[in-house]
């Protein structure tokens, strides 16, 4: 277990999340999930400005503490193909491959052919490197010489390629696969008793020589390279897991096909993320994960055959560890593309539901919304606009007037105010101090929705953030409501009052609308995803009961896909986007409904109302 207080590493660059704003002048930052806006001091801004615009962390505790509360919060992630000089990068040989298998000899030959040729391929690279660094090869030449006129003989040579241990978990025919496993050069374990890829795992975790541990199961397809992105993270002490992203090893031309390759339950997107409860990225499958053995702990939980992935993942990240999702890296992956075997499949993910409600109170609930939002929304059902809008506006006047002593702005009409780079107008009664901010205010997700089973087809499709720190220097984003805002210039404070000029901000009242207005026109998405995937079993026959229901619940139903598929464009028509949408929602309710049954317990069909957001850091 983690202290979950180690600052990042020194030399480390840091990207800005797509959607991190600065506003007030460059003093206040907006971003990551839940929404953080944090106020920073003028050495905390210049500091941050650099890190955006490429400049690496500096070794000072307090700026390695203040980038590990950007990483942590997900309003920046971490660059490591631009931080060469992170020292204790990991190699392939300090990796230890498990996969577990049971009965599926083509697939486990596949996985490991495409080992071997990672192995051949680090082979070649290692040779290459070799020829490019002579002058280090020098030093270790004499080095290895003056090792053997002490006695003491050379220094091993480390190796280029993983270990890999095949682990099969009662296959009904353990010879064959034993002989696929030395075919291609790998160690089996063999389980006289099916216990499920997770204890599966454990075996293989229990027998690992090495620091790291990747766990691959044996429909994935490993090419070369998918190591080289995800253990530079490792360099990082307070890191436990990484995962790639998941995509179909190849493009299928079945509807059933497509919609997989556009809509996996296993891919997580195309942007990088921190990996917790409540994050923009939950969790990420155990089908491909690389893990840091003293970060395991006991490993998976014996007894589930579904969803251990997600629980291993949420205790780990409980004990203070860090889980990030790199997506630079691609796990090929045979999907089902079979009608009977996918639908089977979605069910079981949904009977996963209520044993981890149970495990981890609260983190698998279909909806989680404010009170300001379930009114606003239950008055525009009802049928009273005028209603919603009040509700919409008052939640938004109550955010900006907490906003406006964040910004330091007055309330409630702002002023032609200077900008104020050195922090003169202090907010009022700050929470908490840290360094590089004055104050934190992490209860804004209040004021929006957020859906867990859903949250992974509401991120899929935003972009990438274009901007590369190397070609083009991060300066500040566009404001909706303003021209771009650059980062705060030193030379600015040593500047009288007069030569300074003097702006109309409006940052408060253009953050609460955005997060409070904005976020309860946009629940619409993420209440429909509830309706589809938990609660249609209650809402259709409500709907055929109350004619005024129809309507509205077919619209809150239907309008989900067809803005998935607005935003994927993915090579399927609506139509029939949409019906495979839908069928996936009703198979995963059927499972999650199972569960239900079996568990005695109702809570993953209730909506979390409050506050309270799911993730939120404990107070202190």
């Amino acid at each position: 277990m983690t202290s979950g207080s180690e600052p990042a590493p020194a030399g480390l660059r840091l990207l800005p999340d797509p959607k991190t704003r600065l506003i007030a002048g460059g003093q206040v930052l907006v971003g990551g999930s839940p929404v953080r806006v944090l106020r920073l001091t003028s050495a905390g801004a210049r500091q941050v400005a650099g890190w955006f615009s490429g400049a690496p962390v500096p070794g000072s505790a307090a700026a390695r503490t203040l980038a590990r509360r950007l990483l942590d919060a997900g309003i920046a992630h971490p660059d490591w193909p631009a931080s060469p000089c992170v020292d204790h990068v990991p190699g392939p040989g300090d990796v230890t491959v498990v996969i577990p298998v049971r009965d599926r000899h083509a697939e486990l030959a596949r996985c490991l052919a495409g080992l071997v040729s990672l192995d051949n391929s680090k082979k070649r690279e290692h040779v290459q490197a070799r020829e490019h660094v002579q002058a280090r090869e020098h030093v270790q030449a004499r080095e290895h010489v003056q090792a053997r006129e002490n006695g003491k003989g050379a220094a091993p040579a480390r190796p280029c390629a993983p270990h890999v241990v095949v682990v099969d978990d009662a296959s009904a025919d353990p010879n064959a696969i034993a002989a696929i496993a030395a075919e291609h050069g790998a160690r089996v374990i063999h389980r006289p008793v099916n216990g499920g890829p997770g204890a599966a795992r454990n075996t293989g975790l229990a027998a690992a020589p090495t620091e790291f541990v990747a766990f691959l199961d044996s429909d994935c397809v490993p090419a070369p390279g998918w190591l080289d992105r995800l253990l530079p993270h490792f360099a990082d002490p307070a890191v436990g897991a990484v995962a790639p992203r998941i995509m179909p090893h190849e493009a299928g031309t079945s509807w059933l096909a497509r919609y997989e390759g556009a809509s996996s339950t296993l891919d997580m997107g195309a942007r990088p993320s921190i990996v917790r409860v409540g994050a923009r990225v939950w969790y990420v499958p155990g089908a491909a994960l690389v893990v840091r053995r003293t970060a395991a702990g006991d490993g998976f939980a014996d007894g589930m055959f579904v969803g251990e992935d997600v629980d291993f993942i949420w205790r780990m990240s409980a004990a203070g560890w860090r889980v990030r999702y790199e997506p630079g890296a691609v796990m090929g992956h045979d999907h089902r593309v079979r009608f009977r075997a996918w639908f089977s499949r979605r069910t079981d993910y949904g009977t996963s539901a209520a044993p981890l409600e149970l495990l981890h109170p609260g983190s698998v609930r279909p909806l989680y919304a404010s009170w300001w939002t379930v009114g606003a929304w239950a008055a525009a059902l009802a049928g009273r606009p005028v209603a919603a809008t009040a509700l919409a506006a008052a939640a938004t006047a109550l955010l900006a007037r907490r906003l406006s002593t964040v910004t330091g702005e007055r309330w409630p009409f702002p002023a032609a105010l200077p900008p104020v780079p050195d922090n003169s107008k202090k907010p009022a009664r700050p929470r908490r101090r840290f360094a590089g901010m004055r104050m934190i205010m992490e209860d804004l997700p209040a004021y929006s929705v957020h859906f867990f089973h859903q949250e992974k087809r509401l991120r899929d499709h935003e972009p990438v953030h274009p901007c590369n720190s190397e070609k083009c220097g991060w300066q500040g984003h566009l404001n909706d409501n303003s021209k771009k805002i650059e980062a705060p210039r030193p030379a600015l404070d040593g500047l009288s009052r007069e030569t300074k000029k003097v702006e109309f901000r409006a940052d408060a009242w253009w953050l609460a609308a955005r997060l409070a207005g904005g976020g309860t026109i946009a629940a619409g998405r993420p209440l429909g995803s509830a309706l589809s995937r938990t609660w249609w079993p209650i809402a259709i026959p409500a709907a055929i009961a109350f004619p005024k229901l129809r309507r509205p619940v077919a619209a809150l139903i239907l309008a989900p896909p067809l803005l998935d598929w607005a935003g994927r464009r993915p090579p399927l028509d609506p139509a029939r986007y949409v019906a495979a949408r839908l069928l996936d929602d009703a198979a995963y309710s059927l499972g999650v409904w199972q569960g239900c049954l079996k568990h005695r317990t109702i809570r993953p069909l209730l909506p979390a109302l409050g506050n309270r957001s799911p993730g939120r850091r404990p107070p202190g």
